[in-house]
């Protein structure tokens, strides 16, 4: 019986290596039969590899804040109690939008001031008729006839100073100031609230209106990488608030002052905010970066493939003819990464639906 059994384990065992040979022979013809479907190559995108030059990229952290060239710090021109206030931090404004009411004694007092010169233009006019009278009837001198005419235009003088007054000031009967916005924009601070009393020789502002049409992104940086960044620099930046999307500028001004507390530069960049999605004040990374002096193969960095440590990419030949190709990363910045092994100029690798492919050419 064992005679019998040790003649057919060779046989057992060749076949079962065969067995095993086919199924592996059957799985990598099925690897190698793999192809891009019509549907699945009308969605798929395409990169050629080619020579870029190569940029590297500074982090700094900063804030967004409105551009103060478009921003008015409103201040009360008299004291009193407030009785209303219309708008909320945040709100957006016209020009002229009225803010808030403040009654006050010292517009009182505006008031009895106009009231004075409206009473001297009417006494000053009947003066003046009277002069004119007395005049033709011989009974006083041209002389008496000017200076009632000199005193007709102090007390119209007087009375569009009070004009004016009401005017810029924005006062209105019943000794109320109206506080009105001086541009359109966003009331990005308020420090003013119904029924507060405000004093006369107060020098705080009770609001700020910021047009932020455009805003400035302030970058903090180091004492150590001042040399670094120059006026033009690309820059790149990111919010909390919005942290899907990303915001372009350019490098336009660089204080040359340097804080004593954090021994930070000032670096502004200035950005387009018509859709409104930048907060002033929210806090904001702010990546500038530049041009070295050496050019490397660049390719879109979606189109690296990380796994077991490793990156990787696929090569497409035809649709029939896939690679998964090893590359070595030298450095990303942004959306590109620049390749220091593992492609050719002129390759064509997968930037979108590269891992589909990925996971069925290597499960």
């Amino acid at each position: 019986m064992k005679i019998a059994l040790y003649k057919f384990l060779p046989i057992v065992v060749l076949t079962f290596l065969m067995v095993s040979c086919k199924k592996e022979q059957e799985e990598s013809n099925t690897k190698e039969k793999f192809t891009i479907s019509d549907i699945m190559m009308k969605s798929t995108t395409f990169a050629t590899v080619k020579p870029e030059m190569l940029k590297n990229e500074l982090r700094f952290f900063g804030k967004i804040s409105a551009d103060k060239n478009k921003m008015i710090e409103v201040y009360p021109v008299v004291g009193g109690n407030v009785e209303k206030v219309y708008v909320e931090l945040g709100d957006y404004v016209k020009k002229g939008q009225l803010l808030a009411t403040i009654r006050s004694t010292e517009v009182a007092g505006y008031e009895k001031e106009l009231q004075d010169a409206r009473s001297q233009v009417q006494v000053a006019k009947n003066a003046l008729r009277v002069a004119q009278e007395m005049y033709q009837g011989k009974l006083v001198t041209e002389k008496d006839v000017i200076q009632a005419k000199n005193d007709l235009s102090i007390a119209q003088s007087q009375l569009n100073r009070m004009n004016q007054t009401y005017k810029i000031y924005n006062l209105k009967p019943g000794s109320i100031y109206q506080v009105v916005s001086p541009i359109s924009g966003y009331v990005i601070q308020k420090n003013i609230n119904q029924d507060m009393q405000l004093r006369s020789d107060r020098t705080d502002n009770i609001f700020d209106v910021a047009d932020t049409n455009d805003v400035w992104a302030i970058a903090n940086v180091n004492e150590s990488d001042i040399n670094m960044v120059s006026l033009g620099m690309n820059a790149t930046i990111s919010t909390l608030s919005n942290s899907d999307k990303k915001f372009y500028g350019k490098v336009d001004k660089i204080f040359k002052i340097i804080d004593p507390e954090t021994n930070a530069m000032n670096v502004r960049v200035v950005l387009n905010n018509s859709a409104a999605l930048l907060v002033p004040e929210s806090k904001a990374t702010i990546n500038i970066s530049y041009n070295e002096n050496k050019s490397m193969l660049a390719i879109p960095s979606s189109a690296v493939i990380f796994d077991n440590n490793k990156n990787f990419v696929m090569v497409y030949k035809s649709r029939e003819n896939l690679e998964t190709r090893q590359v070595e990363v030298y450095r990303q910045v942004g959306d590109i990464a620049y390749i220091s092994g593992g492609l050719k100029e002129g390759e064509k690798i997968i930037t979108h639906n590269q891992l589909l492919f990925y996971d069925a050419l290597n499960d």
